[in-house]
């Protein structure tokens, strides 16, 4: 206990007194942290405009998390005494400048991210001290293709580099404008315009087609944060559909408040580790009934503050592990629409879920859904099979167990004109 303590001010105060008296940079209140063996650095978000030193943390870290603060430029040597790192995380700072060695040092670095800056040039040098960088993001940075960036192209578009720099596009000049750096003839950077051109390139090429409008990429307009797990966010994006290639390894999915107002097939079948995902807020009116098809894993669905009157026969049906679901905020209608959404509740007791309320029509405005599903049951009896066998025939032990909440459920959901009379039989399994 005396050394939690210990380690704890250590991670509080650090820098006050480093291990060197001769270093009198203070380093701020990050969050130190082991990890399956690995040592996290979390200093997201703390107004820094410098790398601390290394010499503040009680360990070596592979883990360095510098996202959203307000770091310009980095030095040369700036990483000196973070030799064991294995992901660097500078995205969403003001970065212009990068020295070329910088990185000098970070032999054992295989994750960069240097998205959301400012950075309009970097050099193939900049990259050559980390021969173990495996997976670089370059994207949203104001990138000026011209010379200086050539050496750059040419490493990103080596095939063995396919995970570096992807979705990162040029800014300027004109007519490069959008282009992605992964697709740039390299050797067009270092031509020089002619004396009479007035800014734009003559083209070379028929003028090409308008292209086809695309789903917008998942990484190109969300923020991805490794720690404590991988997650995206993708609030506040004007979204009005769900981006494309969402990695496989995201576990948190954060799309709230966009302007999603209906949810497709299959358009999250890429996120199968996927556990926590999050709509609310969308103005959302309709589910397709494969839209949260392959979400195996998710334990949280937030559908709360939308535009819902009913989920549809299906919906639920992947969701074996779901353990919280949120609802409130939504116009549900209380009407046969409903049943659905309540029979599957019933069917899966673990599920803690809120704001289930009826919005219409107005004799049952503010009434739980559960409470109108009872008193419909009550109020208004279920056509049964004739040969159905009636309560005293049926094991009492079997009343109201899923098995039989199942039976009733399909029944229901049959148009009346399409039943015929069935026997069921039930069977007890070991």
């Amino acid at each position: 206990m005396k050394g939690a303590r210990h380690k704890l001010s250590r991670v509080r105060g650090a820098g006050r007194h480093s291990r060197s008296d001769t270093s009198r940079i203070v380093a701020p209140n990050c969050a130190e942290s082991t990890e399956s063996g690995d040592v996290f650095i979390d200093c997201q978000e703390r107004h820094l405009n410098t790398i601390p030193s290394a010499q503040a943390w009680s360990k070596q870290p592979k883990h360095l998390l510098l996202a959203r603060n307000r770091i310009k430029v980095l030095r040369n040597r700036i990483f000196t005494g973070y030799e064991g790192l294995t992901s660097l995380d500078l995205q969403q700072n003001e970065i212009s400048l990068v020295e070329e060695g910088a990185f000098q040092g970070l032999t054992q670095l295989t994750t960069l991210l240097l998205q959301h800056n400012r950075l309009s040039t970097l050099s193939e040098e900049t990259i050559i001290p980390m021969p173990n960088l495996g997976y670089m993001r370059l994207y949203d940075n104001p990138w000026n293709c011209q010379c200086a960036m050539d050496s750059l192209v040419r490493t990103l578009q080596v095939p063995s580099n396919r995970n570096l720099g992807n979705h990162a596009r040029c800014e300027e000049p004109i007519w490069l404008k959008g282009k992605k750096l992964k697709q740039l003839e390299a050797e067009q950077l270092c031509k020089e315009l002619p004396p009479n051109d007035q800014g734009v390139r003559p083209s070379t090429s028929p003028q090409e087609p308008i292209p086809i409008r695309t789903k917008p990429e998942s990484n190109a307009v969300c923020h991805t944060y490794l720690f404590p797990q991988v997650r995206m966010d993708c609030r506040n994006k004007g979204l009005t559909e769900v981006p494309a290639g969402i990695p496989d390894d995201v576990v948190q999915l954060d799309l709230s408040n966009n302007a999603i107002r209906h949810l497709k097939a299959k358009e999250f079948q890429s996120a199968k580790n996927l556990k926590v995902l999050n709509l609310s807020n969308n103005n959302m009116e309709h589910l397709d009934t494969d839209s949260l098809t392959g979400l195996l894993q998710l334990r949280e669905l937030d559908l709360s503050n939308n535009l819902l009157q009913f989920v549809q026969y299906g919906v639920l049906e992947d969701l074996y592990f779901l353990s919280q679901l949120k609802l409130g905020g939504n116009p549900w209608v209380c009407d046969y629409s409903i049943h659905y959404m309540v029979y599957w509740l019933r069917l899966h007791p673990g599920v803690r879920y809120s704001g289930l309320l009826c919005r219409s029509p107005p004799e049952y405005t503010g009434e739980k859904v559960e409470e109108y599903i009872n008193n419909y049951n009550r109020g208004c009896p279920k056509e049964r099979p004739y040969n159905r066998p009636s309560a005293d025939q049926t094991d009492p032990e079997l009343w109201n167990t899923p098995q039989e909440l199942q039976a009733e459920l399909e029944e229901e959901l049959e148009p009346s004109h399409l039943r015929v009379p069935q026997k069921y039989e039930i069977f007890r399994l070991s």
